[in-house]
């Protein structure tokens, strides 16, 4: 089994002369399931953007290390599994078309099997052909999470998570980031409380504006 932690040393955010957060650190040294928490606007997004090399801190630094040895900032995306409300994808496709697409700009192998196999956990396996525009937003929301699946990721990020799901969309997705928290980290960002009843650790943005 592959290891991937993390480590946050003195993280810093700015947006102009606007304080995000200040001098935040943390480390996920043990596979589980981590929250960060905040008011709407506290920089949820921007530190799960951070984490995920999206974007860069204004000081501090966040290291993610696989195996005892530092991944490359230039391939971090190899390793990351991540899910927004902001992701888009190619609507005018169908599902199994997306797949095609995005398995060849990632550089790996068609998995039939393996897509299969995620389509019918996310109960999209019967819809897989169809056009991703006829889809409702939850199922827009679940095929995403097959994305952020489908190469093998080490670690998982996920923004709020459960976005445009209804209660059967949510169980599906708690029940896939139940069984992923058992061999990999996986971080929520969310203010839902169902979301962060999932978190053995949770990060509260509030006591990092100081």
């Amino acid at each position: 089994m592959n290891k991937h932690f993390l480590n946050a040393e003195k993280l810093t955010k700015k947006f102009g002369r606007r304080l995000i957060f200040k001098d935040l650190d943390f480390k996920f040294l043990e596979n589980g399931i981590y929250g960060i928490t905040g008011i709407n606007g506290s920089g949820k997004s921007t530190l799960i953007k951070i984490i995920a090399g999206i974007i860069s801190p204004s000081s501090g630094k966040i290291v993610h290390n696989l195996d005892d040895k530092v991944i490359d900032e230039e391939k971090l995306h190899n390793y990351i599994g991540f899910v927004a409300p902001y992701l888009i994808m190619y609507e005018e496709f169908s599902a199994w078309e997306n797949l095609i697409h995005i398995s060849n700009i990632r550089g790996i192998k068609f998995n039939k099997e393996l897509f299969n196999s995620l389509l019918d956990d996310f109960l999209l396996l019967n819809r897989k052909n169809d056009i991703v525009k006829t889809y409702s937003s939850g199922m827009k929301q679940r095929l995403k999470f097959i994305f952020a699946l489908m190469h093998s990721p080490t670690i998982l990020l996920f923004d709020e998570p459960t976005s445009n799901l209804d209660n059967e969309g949510k169980e599906t997705v708690y029940r896939i980031i139940n069984r992923e928290g058992k061999n990999k980290i996986v971080i929520i960002a969310s203010n839902e409380r169902s979301d962060l009843e999932l978190c053995s650790t949770k990060i509260k943005l509030e006591d990092y504006k100081k």
